[in-house]
């Protein structure tokens, strides 16, 4: 039969070996819960950091606790702690059964609950189980319950106890060493945020010289060389095979075609035109038209003699 289990309700244990498993559902925005467990002395607090079986230390020196590690099951995910309770060192008069979750409160954990079962017999019926409930909702870190002497006999308690401050915390309070410098990063971290970077145009000049002083010389980068110029003084050569240029002369202007040309300089390579003569002007007058006659008739100019075909008409 399986007990339902209440906050501070205990119940005996006949098995020697138990597993403790930690059952929670999963879905969007659930952390994931990892189970852990502390060994304390007769005086409540851990005998040394050995005692602490959790994710990275997950096996006790002694053998007789160990974690399992999680799986997945119809009801959801679990986390599972077995413990040989007859192994158990004479010692160790507790074993706490803890809950936490990384930098996540557990109101955001569904239907957590721990369960143990006879490792003889672990696919048989529950022993007991009890349903978590975290007190304030911004718990990281919680007790589901403890494995405690009574006598020669082991018994099982729910307890349900919230740590705000994670596993460290938790396991601080019961004797667990952290390492102070550790702590010291988390603690500072939040009040040191990290300075927004400054772009070149924000930075102040000061600020620009003081960072360059302490980054030391800037290495030498290697730059493409710029273009030749000419030297100055230098006059422009030909192209290869060409004579000098020379300044292009204003070039006369044409006449029109078909009229006299003007009385300019004559064209490169030609001969300078004679002056024209008053005649010659009149002659240029009537293009395309013989010039008129001038003078008299020739008294002695005779037509050429005509064929037989042209006489007697």
């Amino acid at each position: 039969m399986t007990h339902a289990m209440l906050k501070g309700s205990n119940v005996p244990l006949e098995a020697t070996t138990v597993r403790a498993v930690l059952r929670w559902s999963p879905g969007q925005g659930v952390p994931d819960v990892d189970a852990s467990a502390l060994l304390l002395g007769l005086d409540g607090r851990v005998r040394s950091d050995e005692d602490f079986v959790f994710y990275n230390q997950p096996r006790h020196p002694s053998g007789k606790v160990w974690r399992l590690g999680k799986k997945r099951v119809a009801e959801g995910l679990t986390d599972t702690i077995q413990t040989d309770l007859a192994g158990v060192e004479s010692g160790v008069g507790r074993i706490l059964l803890v809950a936490s979750a990384d930098g996540v409160t557990f109101d955001r954990v569904q239907a957590l609950r721990i369960l143990l079962y006879d490792a003889q017999n672990p696919d048989g019926e529950a022993l007991a189980h009890f349903d978590v409930k975290p007190e304030t909702g911004q718990e990281t870190a919680l007790i589901c319950g403890e494995l405690y002497r009574r006598g020669e006999s082991w018994k099982f308690r729910a307890l349900g106890e919230g740590y705000s401050n994670g596993l460290k915390g938790l396991a601080t309070d019961f004797g667990i060493s952290v390492d102070e410098s550790e702590a010291a990063e988390e603690r500072e971290a939040p009040n040191t945020p990290e300075p927004p970077a400054q772009t070149p145009g924000s930075a102040s000049p000061d600020a620009v010289t003081q960072a360059q002083a302490q980054a030391g010389p800037a290495p030498e980068v290697s730059r493409p060389l710029p273009p030749e110029q000419p030297p100055s003084g230098v006059p422009t050569q030909p192209a290869y095979g060409y004579p000098p240029q020379q300044p292009p002369a204003t070039a006369p202007a044409q006449p029109a075609y078909g009229y006299p040309h003007p009385t300019s300089p004559p064209a490169h390579g030609y001969p300078a035109p004679a002056p024209a003569t008053a005649a010659a002007q009149a002659a240029q007058d009537r293009y395309g038209f013989p010039p008129p006659a001038t003078g008299a008739p020739d008294p002695d100019f005779r037509l050429p003699p005509q064929g037989p075909q042209f006489i007697g008409r």
